[in-house]
């Protein structure tokens, strides 16, 4: 679907306890993009802090196009993002987080590379250099090897939601219905033309980060079960080398029996088995039951998110400036 739209860019900012972020924000956006026709979106994602209020005030002030969705409670970053899709009105669009750790001059490059390579559907940035433990550099290089080996998209390393496209992506995104959305996996299945740019991260000034080693482990889990059947594979190839094992270690038994009237001891080696078998059967029902809760919620067919509100700033009349206009 086309638009006609004087707006160039929409920028897509999900917001969750951000009150301290969003006017620096909103500033950054207008010193970096002066003389071009942008919007912001701000999806507040149910903030218990005065996120919201601030908001608000800077809806009133109208520097700039400002739309403001604010949910009904907290429904995740991947829901916020779909919302800040659905309404954006701008020929490209970018996903940024409110809290300034990914720089708005990186999106003004991201503008510029696509409006130079009109085959260049998307730019994605990826940080090349993170400040982190050793633990956790390890655990994320260990999800992308996994992933990657038994998904059927590839997933770039260390590329995050952090990117700039054009309006088929997003309308390609907007055509799937799924429940449970993993974007970092969505954005590799549509299968459009993408750069990658690197891209250095600030340090957070106010607030505190929202991802924590619990939440990234099920962050990635979600991406290995909405992008692969593995798991649920991997109990058949278990089931026949326990199968194997078994027929191996009957054979043992039979000829210690029949040959050398060998008396094999039962009852530790019965409750070894019994416990490690019924230990495989569990946790493979658990991922089976994984994959099926998917499906009863797919099913019921529930909204991703409810909007409590949706302010909306009218289209400027005229373009402040060329789309060609974002510096070189």
């Amino acid at each position: 679907m086309e638009i006609s739209s004087p707006i160039l860019l929409s920028l897509i900012a999900p917001c969750m306890n951000e009150a301290e972020n969003v006017a620096a924000f909103q500033a950054e956006a207008l010193r970096e993009f002066s003389g071009v026709p942008f919007e912001i979106i701000f999806v507040d994602d149910g903030s218990q802090d005065d996120t919201l209020a601030q908001l608000h005030r800077l809806y009133e002030e109208k520097a700039c196009p400002i739309q403001i969705v604010s949910f009904s409670r907290n429904f995740g970053k991947e829901a916020a993002m779909l919302a800040g899709m659905r309404v954006a009105r701008g020929e490209l669009l970018s996903i940024v987080d409110a809290d300034l750790q990914q720089p708005l001059s990186v999106v003004k490059e991201m503008v510029r590379l696509l409006q130079k390579d009109s085959l260049c559907d998307c730019v994605a940035a990826y940080q090349e250099r993170r400040d982190e433990g050793a633990l956790q550099r390890g655990l994320k290089s260990t999800f992308y090897r996994v992933i990657n080996r038994f998904s059927e998209v590839d997933f770039v390393a260390n590329a995050s939601d952090f990117r700039t496209f054009r309006r088929p992506v997003a309308e390609a995104l907007l055509s799937m219905a799924e429940t449970h959305r993993f974007s970092k996996g969505l954005f590799s299945w549509v299968g459009f033309p993408t750069q990658y740019i690197p891209y250095t991260a600030r340090t957070r000034e106010h607030g505190q980060t929202k991802w924590s080693l619990p939440k990234l482990f099920r962050y990635a889990w979600e991406g290995i079960l909405s992008f692969s059947t593995i798991p649920i594979k991997m109990a058949i190839y278990l089931g026949l080398v326990c199968a194997a094992f078994s027929m191996g270690y009957l054979l043992v038994v039979l000829v210690q029996k029949l040959a050398f009237s060998i008396d094999v001891p039962g009852y530790a080696t019965i409750v070894c088995l019994v416990l490690f078998l019924g230990g495989l059967q569990l946790f493979f029902l658990g991922i089976l039951g994984e994959y099926i809760g998917r499906i009863y919620i797919q099913v019921k067919r529930r909204p991703p998110y409810i909007v409590r509100e949706h302010l909306t700033s009218p289209e400027p009349l005229e373009k402040e400036g060329s789309p060609d206009a974002v510096e070189k």
